[in-house]
C-alpha cells in the first residue's frame, strides 16, 4: 500500500495546489481553477486534516474514494472529514472551470455549536459516489452563503469575524442536510426498493454461518453488500421507514428470536449464542429494549 501524504493545516493545503498565502489561518475557499495541478501529486492517496467542502467538476473517473470512481455532474458537492483518504488518478487533466472547495480547521469550530455538533452532519462520511445534486436554485443558496464566508475572512478580522464565519458555514451545513432529504425523497422507489435489499442481506446472513462464524450483522457489513457507506445506507432507511439501519437490524434480530424461543426448548443463552451474540446479557438488553419484556418472560407469557 503507498504511504498516504497528510497536509495538516490550510497553510498546507495552499502550498500543496500552487495558491497564494490564505487570508485566514483556519479557513480558505478557492477556486479550482486557480488550482496549480501538482504531477507528483497523482495516483498518491491523499488525507487532509480538514473538513472540506468540495463543488463539482472533474471528468469521469478523475477522482477515487474507497472503492468507487465517480462521475461528477454540474451542480455536485462532496464532503469529507478530516482524515478520509483521497486518490486522484490524473490530477494533471482535471477539468477545473467553475469548481471551488471551502476548507476549515477543527480548531475553527472547537468552542463553537457547530463544534459540539459537527458529527451530527452524517454527510461527512458518506462515499463520493452518494454525493450531493444541486438544483439550479440549491446552487444559488449554497453560492451565496460561500460568498459571505469568503467576505468576513477577507475583511480585517475582528470580534465578530469567527462567529460569523462559523455560523454561515453551520448555515451552509444545514442546508445541505435539507436538500439531502430532498434527494433521499426524490429517489422514493429506489429507496423502496432498497428496504427490501436490505432485508435481504440479513436473511442471507441469517441463512448462513455467519452469526456463529463473526457474530452480529453490523451496519457496515450490510452497507459494503448493499455498496453504500454505512450512515447513507442509515439515513436512506431513517427517511424511508423511521428506523436507521441498526434499529432495522435489532427489529430483524429480536423478531428471528421470538420464532426461537416460540418454536424450540434451547435455552435463552444458547438462542442468543445462535443468533450471533457474544454475551446473553446484550441479547437479553436488546430484546427487552424493543418488547418490553426479557426473553425468558415473553416465553412464559406466551
Amino acid at each position: 500500500m503507498k504511504d498516504i501524504f497528510r497536509i495538516n493545516s490550510i497553510t498546507e493545503m495552499h502550498e500543496q495546489l500552487g495558491l497564494e498565502k490564505p487570508k485566514h489561518p483556519l479557513v480558505s475557499i478557492y477556486k479550482h481553477e486557480d488550482i496549480v495541478p501538482n504531477s507528483e501529486l497523482t495516483g498518491i492517496p491523499l488525507a487532509a486534516d480538514l473538513y472540506q467542502v468540495m463543488f463539482k467538476m472533474c471528468q469521469p473517473g478523475a477522482i477515487t474514494y474507497g472503492r468507487n470512481s465517480y462521475d461528477y455532474q454540474e451542480g455536485t458537492l462532496i464532503f469529507m472529514a478530516p482524515g478520509q483518504v483521497v486518490t486522484y488518478e490524473k490530477i494533471e487533466d482535471v477539468d477545473l472551470h467553475g469548481g471551488w472547495s471551502l476548507n476549515f480547521h477543527p480548531d475553527l469550530i472547537r468552542r463553537s455549536h457547530l463544534g459540539q455538533h459537527i458529527d451530527d452532519y452524517n454527510f461527512f462520511s458518506y462515499e463520493v459516489n452518494e454525493a450531493l445534486h444541486l438544483s439550479d436554485i440549491e446552487k444559488q443558496t449554497i453560492g451565496e452563503l460561500k460568498e459571505k464566508i469568503i467576505h468576513e475572512y477577507s475583511m480585517n478580522i475582528d470580534k465578530h469575524s469567527q462567529k460569523l464565519i462559523v455560523s454561515n458555514i453551520e448555515l451552509m451545513l444545514d442546508y445541505c442536510t435539507r436538500f439531502y432529504d430532498r434527494q433521499f425523497y426524490t429517489r422514493e422507489n429506489l429507496n423502496k426498493d432498497l428496504v427490501s435489499k436490505f432485508e435481504k442481506v440479513l436473511k442471507d446472513y441469517y441463512a448462513s454461518d455467519k452469526p456463529i462464524e463473526t457474530g452480529l450483522p453490523s451496519v457496515k457489513y450490510c452497507g459494503s453488500e448493499l455498496n453504500l457507506s454505512p450512515n447513507y445506507l442509515s439515513d436512506l432507511l431513517k427517511k424511508e421507514t423511521g428506523r436507521n439501519a441498526q434499529e432495522h437490524i435489532h427489529y430483524f434480530i429480536v423478531e428471528k428470536a421470538k420464532t426461537f424461543l416460540l418454536n424450540s426448548s434451547e435455552s435463552v443463552s444458547q438462542i442468543a449464542y445462535t443468533l450471533g451474540f457474544e454475551y446473553p446479557q446484550h441479547f437479553s438488553k436488546v430484546f427487552k429494549k424493543k418488547t418490553g419484556i426479557s426473553p425468558a418472560e415473553y416465553r412464559t407469557v406466551n
